[in-house]
């Protein structure tokens, strides 16, 4: 693999890309990507295990159900509301920086439980608290993250890029509870805890040693709340932008909350307990990675709206057919699938936005992104509504198909979608023909913006 030379101000070369070159790695040629992926990896394997030990913790000390709701609660409205000054400031500061401090603020939250842990003094309001200072924090950290991948890699590698770091969050989505619970039965929850208070100080060390900040500070007259309604404006006026943002989070709030009510799945409709639990949370874990290595294997391969499509109504379709197995081992392979698709149309939604928007506005952008997060954890309370009154298969297929519907929907019902894959084209030429002195020197505003004002 060819290395990406960097400049003076630290920033990559890029190299025209060749046919050759559009493989499942591409992206890692340049190194300080690998350095971001692996602080990335480490965040998320942590953000994992956190929330087992979080979970055992909160239920150790209150033996509650509620509790574990509240816990929830307390980090997915922070999020939700707050994202969009998270990605203003992703836009107006240096990006490497405002990523440093949010993670430093969680080692700083970490330590605190540890040290309450360990004197004996650590109660559930304590838990609750922190979870929401981490609610809080969340939203500064993840649209600087997104934003900070197009510094580094360029518009040209982005999709590989951002295709593998999903394929790795899916990866630590599995491993990271397995571990933490794990450990919890071999040392204790206390050890478990400082170890994974470590892995958020790791993950830290290596933004710092290997990224260098990724942009100046925004030349900008604007205050925050200026700058937070001209992501708004901008995100109504670039319609294409608006619609994918819609597309990708309504099946997203439909879909997902199907994993919060696996744990029915496994106890009371095939009564499998908590092994069968372990196996459907493992086979939807490994169906994320797969789905995401598929698309930094397609890297910027054209029908991206196609494959869009028809990864979201198979995903219904399959999670339907989930939803009514008569039997444990036909729900197996049938969740792994529906995973492997839903990650696929998420991925190729969130890159084609990524790849549209202009680098003014990228973090705003992304912190709308951010709410495929924090909209599937709200998404839960009525899906588990609906659930405690019909029964969780009918729920979960009532949801399933309307995702599928909803995106056929968007799609036959709007030219400016079905614009999609040609805007991709005339941003991808545009990149191919803007001198690459760093990757930072992106193409300006997207050429969708004039096609997506015309249609809905």
């Amino acid at each position: 693999m060819r290395e990406i030379r960097e400049s003076a101000d630290g920033r990559s070369n890029e190299a025209p890309l060749g046919g050759a070159e559009r493989r499942l790695f591409t992206s890692m040629a340049s190194a300080q990507f690998r350095w971001l992926f692996v602080s990335n990896t480490i965040f998320f394997l942590a953000m994992g295990g956190q929330q087992v030990l979080r979970s055992w913790l909160v239920f150790d000390l209150t033996g509650s159900e509620l509790a574990l709701g509240l816990i929830s609660a307390v980090v997915a409205v922070p999020m939700l509301v707050i994202s969009p000054l998270g990605g203003a400031a992703a836009d107006r500061f240096d990006r490497r920086a405002l990523i440093a401090a949010g993670q430093a603020a969680v080692v700083l939250s970490e330590v605190a439980i540890l040290v309450l842990l360990y004197t004996g003094a650590l109660h559930f309001w304590h838990l609750l608290v922190l979870a929401g200072i981490m609610g809080s924090v969340f939203p500064f950290i993840m649209p600087a993250r997104q934003a900070i991948v197009a510094d580094v890699v360029g518009r040209r590698r982005l999709t590989n890029a951002m295709a593998l770091n999903m394929a790795a969050v899916n990866t630590t989505r599995i491993l990271g509870p397995a571990a933490a619970g794990f450990l919890i039965g071999a040392i204790g929850v206390g050890p478990s805890y400082g170890i994974n208070a470590g892995l958020y100080l790791a993950a830290l060390a290596a933004l710092l040693v290997g990224v260098r900040s990724s942009r100046a500070a925004a030349q900008s007259t604007l205050g925050v709340w200026a700058r937070v309604a001209e992501g708004f404006r901008y995100v109504v006026r670039e319609r294409l932008v608006g619609l994918l943002l819609v597309f990708g989070l309504l099946p997203m709030f439909l879909v997902m909350p199907f994993q919060s009510l696996l744990v029915v799945f496994a106890e009371d409709i095939w009564e499998k307990g908590p092994q069968g639990l372990g196996i459907l949370s493992a086979a939807s874990g490994l169906g994320g990675v797969v789905g995401a290595i598929y698309v930094a294997w397609l890297g910027n391969s054209g029908g991206r709206l196609r494959t869009m499509l028809s990864s979201s109504v198979a995903c219904g379709l399959l999670l339907f057919a989930f939803a009514l197995s008569p039997s444990f081992l036909l729900a197996v392979p049938l969740v792994f699938a529906a995973s492997v698709a839903v990650n696929v149309y998420s991925a190729l939604n969130n890159t084609a936005i990524q790849v549209l928007i202009p680098d003014e506005v990228r973090g705003r952008v992304s912190s709308f992104l951010m709410m495929s997060f924090s909209l599937p954890l709200l998404g839960v309370l009525p899906i588990s509504a609906v659930a405690e009154s019909v029964g969780a298969p009918a729920a979960v297929a009532g949801a399933s198909v309307l995702a599928a519907l909803a995106s056929v929907s968007f799609y036959a019902s709007s030219p400016t979608l079905r614009s999609l894959d040609r805007q991709l084209e005339r941003c991808a030429a545009a990149a191919e023909a803007t001198p690459v002195a760093g990757v930072t020197a992106a193409p300006g505003p997207a050429p969708a913006a004039p096609e997506g004002r015309r249609g809905g």
